[in-house]
């Protein structure tokens, strides 16, 4: 099982080349990164953790400009959207930014991506919540098309476009990594309609393994299984793996550089421990 790093990028936090040349350097497997454009400052979407909303959430870098910055000094480790807000973004434009960071990293992006929580997030972008899950599924099948077709044209309700070329197409065949984010039986049935994977917050464990048995059923096969935001927490760690996931990311707080570089020590020592 790899073990990577996730955070908020923030314009008062760690830098992201500092960040990334210091999860490689320690050992770390992978960089994943959150999206939020902003917040709108009305706030009838409840925080999911409870309480007030961190500041972190709108100070986010755009997670592709960040994870192309990492591929730029990086050579090894993969580089997630953890998750990119698709139903917020252009497909193509995203199609377009997705396969330039797998071809600059040379085939190590990998995209998480999902509806996400905030209703009037999503509303500022156009996007009826209601229509929320049909749009990513569209959204989806679109980008794959663009990814592996060419010419690609799709032809949907809320994704349309005619016959057409776009590059680069992504280094790795058929094309990276697709993560669906989310924790519902809704999620279950994306992850099994697309053939992904899936990306998950730090459920509690019986509702990890409920929630992988239903897609392994669903799917007939296994499938690639990654977290964002995972706890310092061995025994956490051996749970996840024994369930089969791939890729766990320790949740790095968002703080400034020293005292960032402090907790990669510490996290990168738990993690020679574990693994012996």
């Amino acid at each position: 099982m790899k073990i990577g790093i996730s955070t908020f990028v923030n314009d008062d936090t760690i830098d992201a080349v500092t960040l990334a040349r210091a999860i490689e350097e320690r050992g770390f497997d992978s960089l994943s990164i959150a999206e939020h454009t902003h917040i709108p400052a009305s706030r009838e979407s409840a925080y999911p953790m409870g309480g007030e909303l961190p500041d972190m959430y709108y100070r986010t870098l755009d997670p592709f400009v960040t994870l192309a910055a990492a591929a730029a000094v990086t050579s090894r480790i993969d580089l997630v959207t953890g998750i990119a807000l698709l139903i917020q973004r252009d497909p193509i434009i995203t199609a377009k930014e997705a396969a330039s960071i797998d071809l600059i990293s040379n085939g190590r992006f990998v995209f998480g991506v999902g509806a996400g929580w905030n209703l009037e997030e999503m509303r500022n972008h156009g996007t009826d919540p209601k229509t929320r899950g049909a749009r990513l599924d569209e959204q989806i099948e679109a980008i794959k098309a663009l990814w592996t077709e060419e010419p690609a044209e799709y032809h949907g309700k809320y994704v349309d476009f005619d016959a057409s070329y776009l590059r680069p197409k992504p280094v790795r065949k058929p094309h990276p990594p697709i993560l669906i984010g989310g924790a519902s039986p809704a999620t279950v049935r994306r992850v099994i309609r697309h053939d992904a994977g899936w990306i998950s917050n730090p459920l509690p464990v019986e509702y990890l393994g409920k929630f992988v048995g239903e897609m392994r059923d669903g799917l007939g096969h296994d499938l690639p299984l990654a977290q964002f935001g995972t706890p310092v927490d061995p025994e956490y760690w051996r749970a996840s793996e024994e369930l089969g996931f791939d890729d766990i990311a320790l949740l790095l707080p968002t703080a400034p550089k020293d005292e960032s570089l402090r907790l990669l020590d510490e996290y990168a020592a738990a993690v020679a421990t574990y693994r012996g």
